[in-house]
């Protein structure tokens, strides 16, 4: 057992305070400041607090205690720091005025290091009390002092280092130093000395993951070997530790803290450096895969002592603080490549396929017009060959189609006596009237090419040769155009940028996990990939086919096709193209409003109720440039469809559809001459049957059939392609061109009273379809034509009043027809300069009865 030394008389100090406090009482001013008397406490209470200092002074172990037992009471701080000062100042006074390290009575009352850390700790907290003067200097003191103490444990730590004695030494003087100030010397000692730093199987090369990886790409899977070693060593580490240092979390996070900078930097940055002079894909693909793998690292260690969901957060904001240092150095070059590459890959991937375009257009132009490259000379001189054709003597020119010497089309040329089939199939007899003289362009199948002048001249699919015709080569070369509408953009384009915008999203959208600045860059970055994906493919790809296809309508021109190519076609071919280009529109609209919502609106990458945020800004933007695109194309689309109206009605409608025979007419004017009776009544009256037998078909004409059918096949066609709006726009605007073309084609026509049935049932037709479009606008347009065909049925030279009652009830047409249109289209009568005079006379009469 150690001898006890007595330190001090805490009697004597007690007289001695007692003293000083009577000299300041007597002296009422000390140092320019009035002192204030100070009651001393009654005798019992000085008796009690005397015996609780000996006691304290008796037992050394409360002194160890003496500040954690003080209480905090309002009322008696002066009472409870007097018990710590009376127990600590002897030992703090007596260790500042110490010569030595041995001189300290600290060392020589507790003799264990346990105990002396803990007193030493003690006085550390009680220094900060220490205000008078040279307290600065007595403070450095006492922090030296604890200096050698702290060096002469830390030998003792490293002793138990070198031998491994985990349970022993090591544990031992880690809670020393533990006690004495929280233990930070022995930390990095460990830390410093640590084996696992020098450890060949964890100190991988990095350059293995681009040595075993083809050209241009690198290979993830020794990296994850590197991480899973690492790993693991790190793991039984963290068991070690745990038995060691009496807080181990905090040795524990700065030995992984250690780890990421020594081992894991080491690990990444060359690689980095080397993949970024190499190939930008592979450092993409390094810095993103890494980053995970690291994630993951820092995520999977086992963190020592008490698990929980606290100690789970700790770990997830550790693990993201870590892999932030890992990778600060690299974000910024990282997120700005990610974005250059996509960029570049994306213009490259549509250039890539408007150079296809542009090529292919050159190479089948070049083909057809391959055949008129060695006539520029001609075509310079074209008024010499001109002229050399006019003054070609007529009787080089064929004979075989009209008067001898005459060309077939010639003014003077006597009427053809052959059969003409028209396109509805029918035959039809000579025509008696002249038939209508709008010129005809060829097409590519009208001309018979003959045999190619030059050898090696390239054929079209399906042994179709070049044209040598001029005009012929034209007019296929705008075919092949048209046909191409549907292929100015593609859908494969369009998925093939959505892949790459989700690589890059994929491999940036990693990053946003690191929240704060750095998250929020990167997440910048995702919505900008986003936004340049839109302006490369709606801008540079989607709007410029839309304007070629626009272009390539306008110039449409029904009349440069054969009658043979309309009836072997359904509809008007540029528009059936166009609505297919409309269609992949659609399907691109669509895959990337699924882009958008599983991309960036559900890992909140993007805020789809944020009216500013900028992807869904680029968004609404792509899709009103579609829109506007695709209703730029449907009006030149509905141009060309009512192009396609018009020349059917002017090809295919016969002069007797609407005006029968007139032979027949002529048979019943004699029989009315004969018999002094009129027999055009029963015509009308009896309306199942013509005069002399003839059976009447009441139904429609096949030209309106074929207008019908055309035109509706056209509008099913956007069903389920365009949204409802858009449709409801398209249906109005084609009904009412479609009204437009029908009342400017029976301005051309002669309708007789038994060709009114007919017309009748054409109008019917026209009704019946438009009402099947549910467009509550344009029955009135249709209904008051069917009522305006009413007028050519009826029989004017008996009926002439009911007629001009007719034609002057505006209320009847809806407002649709003006009693002076209605006339206008009265005109047009097969009888009405015979029935003009009666009609004239009883709209006069009406006008008369009003007025």
């Amino acid at each position: 057992m150690p001898v006890s030394t007595t330190l001090f008389d805490a009697t004597v100090e007690e007289e001695r305070r007692k003293q000083r406090e009577l000299a300041a009482e007597v002296q009422g001013v000390r140092d320019g400041f009035e002192t204030i008397t100070v009651t001393a406490p009654p005798p019992e209470q000085q008796q009690v607090q005397k015996q609780q200092q000996q006691n304290l002074y008796s037992d050394p172990e409360a002194l160890l205690k003496i500040i954690d037992n003080a209480k905090s009471v309002r009322g008696h701080a002066r009472q409870e720091y007097g018990k710590i000062y009376g127990a600590l100042a002897p030992f703090y006074f007596d260790l500042v005025q110490a010569k030595s390290h041995t001189d300290p009575i600290v060392f020589k009352v507790f003799r264990d290091p346990e105990r002396q850390a803990t007193m030493l700790s003690q006085l550390a907290r009680f220094a900060k009390s220490d205000w008078a003067q040279g307290w600065q200097r007595r403070e450095e003191k006492l922090a030296g002092m604890s200096h050698i103490f702290e060096s002469a444990v830390l030998r003792e730590f490293e002793q138990g280092y070198e031998f491994w004695d985990v349970d022993g030494r090591m544990k031992k003087y880690a809670h020393v130093m533990h006690m004495l100030n929280g233990g930070t010397a022995g930390v990095e000692l460990f830390i410093q000395k640590h084996p696992l730093f020098s450890d060949k199987e964890v100190l991988a090369n990095s350059m293995d993951c681009i040595n075993q990886a083809p050209a241009d790409s690198i290979a993830l899977e020794p990296s994850r070997q590197f991480f899973d070693v690492l790993q693991r060593k790190i793991n039984e580490q963290a068991g070690i530790m745990e038995r060691i240092f009496p807080n181990p979390k905090p040795a524990f996070w700065a030995f992984v803290d250690k780890v990421r900078e020594d081992i894991i930097m080491e690990y990444a940055t060359p690689l980095f450096d080397e993949t970024h002079e190499r190939s930008i894909p592979s450092y993409l693909k390094a810095v993103s895969g890494l980053f995970e793998q690291t994630l993951q690292f820092f995520r999977a260690l086992t963190l020592p002592g008490v698990k929980g969901i606290a100690s789970g957060k700790e770990q997830e904001t550790k693990a993201k603080e870590f892999a932030l240092k890992v990778f600060e150095p690299h974000l910024d070059l990282y997120l700005q490549d990610e974005l250059d590459y996509f960029t570049k890959q994306a213009e490259q991937e549509v250039g890539e396929w408007e150079k296809k375009l542009s090529e292919q257009d050159a190479s089948v132009e070049s083909f057809y017009m391959a055949n008129f490259n060695h006539r520029q000379a001609d075509k310079k001189d074209f008024l010499t060959s001109f002229k050399k054709v006019v003054m070609m003597p007529v009787t080089v020119l064929p004979t075989s189609l009209g008067l001898p010497g005459l060309p077939l089309g010639s003014p003077f040329a006597a009427k053809s006596t052959t059969t003409t089939t028209p396109a509805n199939g029918s035959t039809l007899q000579p025509a008696t009237t002249p038939q209508p003289s709008r010129p005809q362009s060829p097409g590519i199948a009208a001309v018979a090419p003959p045999t190619a002048e030059r050898s090696g001249t390239p054929t079209l699919p399906g042994d179709k040769e070049a044209p040598t015709d001029e005009l012929a080569a034209k007019a296929a070369l705008m075919t092949s155009r048209l046909e191409g509408i549907k292929s100015l953009f593609s859908i494969e384009v369009a998925l093939n940028l959505v892949h790459n915008a989700k690589a890059s999203l994929g491999r940036m959208a990693v990053f946003i996990q690191l929240g704060g600045q750095a998250g929020g860059e990167a997440r910048e970055q995702c919505e900008t990939i986003f936004v340049v994906l839109l302006r490369i493919l709606g801008n540079k790809h989607v709007k410029p086919g839309f304007d070629k296809a626009v272009a390539h309508l306008s110039q449409y021109n029904p009349r440069e096709v054969t009658a043979t190519a309309h009836s072997e076609k359904s509809g008007v071919a540029p528009l059936v193209t166009f609505i297919e280009l409309v269609n992949v529109g659609d399907l691109i609209s669509q895959m990337i409003d699924v882009f958008y919502e599983q991309q960036l609106a559900a890992p909140k990458i993007a805020d789809r109720n944020d009216f500013l945020d900028p992807a869904g800004l680029a968004k609404k933007k792509f899709e009103q440039m579609l829109d506007e695109s695709v209703a730029a194309g449907l009006n030149k689309g509905i141009d060309a469809l009512m192009d396609e109206v018009e020349y059917i009605f002017a090809t295919t409608q016969l002069p007797t559809d609407y005006n029968p025979n007139t032979d027949s007419q002529i048979t019943m004017s004699e029989k009315e001459g004969a018999d002094g009776n009129d027999n055009r009544g029963s015509v009308v009256n009896n309306r199942g049957s013509l005069a002399f037998g003839l059976e009447l078909d009441i139904g429609p004409t096949q030209t309106a059939q074929r207008i019908r059918d055309l035109v509706a096949s056209h509008t099913s066609m956007l069903v389920g392609s365009t949204d409802k709006s858009m449709l409801d726009v398209f249906n109005g605007e084609v009904g009412l061109r479609l009204f437009a073309a029908v009342c400017k084609h029976l301005k051309r026509q002669r309708v007789s009273t038994e060709g009114a049935i007919k017309l009748i049932a054409d109008m019917n037709l026209f009704f019946e379809y438009v009402r099947t479009l549910k467009n509550q606008d344009l029955l009135p347009y249709f209904r008051a034509l069917r009522e305006l065909s009413q007028i050519y049925l009826i029989d004017a030279r008996h009926h002439a009043k009911d007629m001009a009652t007719i034609m002057a009830d505006g209320d009847r047409f809806a407002g649709i027809f003006r009693a002076e249109e209605v006339y206008e289209y009265a005109e047009r009568r097969a009888d009405w300069y015979q029935v003009r005079k009666d009609v004239e006379r009883a709209m006069y009469g009406l006008e008369c009865c009003v007025m």
